[in-house]
């Protein structure tokens, strides 16, 4: 049968459509690298990168120090520290890996220990090198590493938290952080966070920073943090590294209720590809020399206020991480309601996230929502094929068990050619719900996460 007029305008078309497609890839394909890997392998900045690292206020007994030591990368720094002033709070969440590295033991028996009455903190950072399964080097390494920091800060070693970010099952070559420590100390400042951010980043394109701030009882309350990670995201307490500092006066029981509430909201709703870190660690401290009174009462509106504030904080590091996705070109965000429980609920928004054709579908902005129907099916949640209504962004494509009569395909591939997407479900069976954020997966996470020891 002879092709129409409209056959071959359709057909050219959809060959535009194509070729605006590769436009926009070679585009992001050249765009400039970061300046931040510096040494290690040039980077192409993340398309969905912010346009520069945020101002972040000096948080009042916290200082920063970031130098070279040559743990993996060359010419570039690899190792931050972190001094934090006597009578400081400090709280955390850290992997639940059954395969976790000796520094998120040593993390977690610190702050199960009681900290001596005005104690001080540091913490410590390298990358290159994630100290994760090394058996009993591990803690030796550990073990060092802390005990130089002590020694260099006269504080207790008890009171020194390490984390280590690279790769997994090679000896860390502590010596040469140790050699290192005398000169971090001599250099802390407290505007030294962007440095530190930058020291702890291996396959991220970008360093992430994030603030916030609340009027508190008799002053201001100022909190600031930063975070590393790009693969290997599917946090199971956390994400990654990640550290926000505030000048509030708050005892530890307190922050880290705070911070246990605020996870399944932040970094424990976010997917880059499913796999979870055998380092992931948060760790908030609370160093008291804001002139605001204490925090005494959760309830209260200043405790309210600074939960949600940092929760804030929380959230933004946490989707700067998904903004930073190895290889993403999309941020996607995927909206469950109406599921029978709070499971279920999650159960399918992960599910979608995670799916790789769903999340393939979404790089060659391809509509296909019937890989969205799959996933829901797969999730293991109580779910109603009749009762489903799939949505991109504001369209309705799917209800009832059948496509809309509406459907549009051409504007719902339009609206897959925009960075930013909503997938929203409605399963219409009861009142949980649950947003989760993710990325599209491109043949440059493979290239990545092939090259990533070489």
């Amino acid at each position: 049968m002879a092709k129409t007029n409209k056959d071959w305008k359709s057909r050219a078309d959809k060959l535009k459509a194509r070729l605006k497609k590769l436009e926009k890839r070679l585009e992001a394909a050249l765009r400039p690298p970061s300046p931040a890997p510096t040494g290690s392998k040039p980077a192409a900045m993340s398309p969905l990168a912010p346009a520069a690292f945020p101002a972040l206020p000096v948080i009042a007994g916290v200082e920063f120090a970031a130098i070279a030591a040559g743990v993996r990368y060359v010419g570039r720094s690899d190792v931050m520290l972190v001094r934090l002033a006597p009578g400081t709070a400090v709280a955390g969440a850290f992997t639940r890996s059954s395969t976790r590295a000796a520094c998120i033991h040593d993390c977690q028996a610190k702050l199960r220990a009681k900290a001596p009455e005005g104690a001080g903190a540091a913490i410590i950072v390298n990358s290159g090198n994630a100290n994760a399964f090394t058996g009993a080097a591990g803690q030796e390494a550990v073990d060092a590493v802390t005990g130089a920091v002590a020694s260099a800060l006269g504080m207790p070693a008890s009171r020194v938290f390490s984390s280590s970010t690279g790769v997994i099952g090679e000896p860390l070559p502590y010596a040469r952080i140790t050699a290192k420590v005398p000169e971090l100390a001599a250099t802390l400042s407290p505007g030294g966070i962007e440095l530190a951010a930058r020291a702890i980043m291996t396959t991220d394109t970008f360093a992430k920073g994030a603030s916030a701030q609340i009027e508190g009882e008799g002053g201001t309350i100022h909190i600031a943090g930063f975070a590393k990670g790009s693969g290997m995201i599917a946090p199971d307490m956390a994400t990654m590294l990640v550290y926000i500092f505030t000048d509030a006066k708050i005892a530890p029981a307190k922050l880290q209720k705070i911070i246990s509430g605020q996870l399944d909201t932040s970094f424990n709703a976010i997917t880059v590809d499913s796999d979870t870190s055998t380092s992931d660690a948060l760790i908030v401290a609370a160093t008291g020399q804001s002139s605001a009174a204490e925090i005494a009462n959760l309830r209260s509106s200043t405790g309210r206020a600074f939960a949600a504030a940092l929760g804030g904080v929380m959230l933004d590091l946490a989707k700067q991480v998904v903004r930073d996705g190895e290889g993403a070109t999309k941020f996607v965000e995927v909206r469950v309601t109406g599921a029978e429980s709070n499971g279920d609920a999650h159960r399918v928004a992960m599910s979608v996230a995670n799916s790789p054709l769903v999340k393939t579908a979404i790089a060659g902005e391809d509509a296909n929502w019937g890989r969205v129907v799959a996933a829901i099916g797969k999730s293991g949640a109580t779910a109603d094929r009749d009762r489903l209504r799939i949505s991109f962004g504001d369209m309705v494509l799917a209800e009832n068990g059948w496509r809309v009569p509406s459907y549009d395909e051409e504007k719902a591939s339009a609206y897959m050619e925009g960075q930013e997407l909503v997938i929203s479900i409605d399963l219409g069976l009861g009142t949980a719900s649950k947003t989760v954020y993710t990325c599209d997966l491109t043949h440059r996470y493979i290239d990545i996460n092939a090259d990533y020891r070489s």
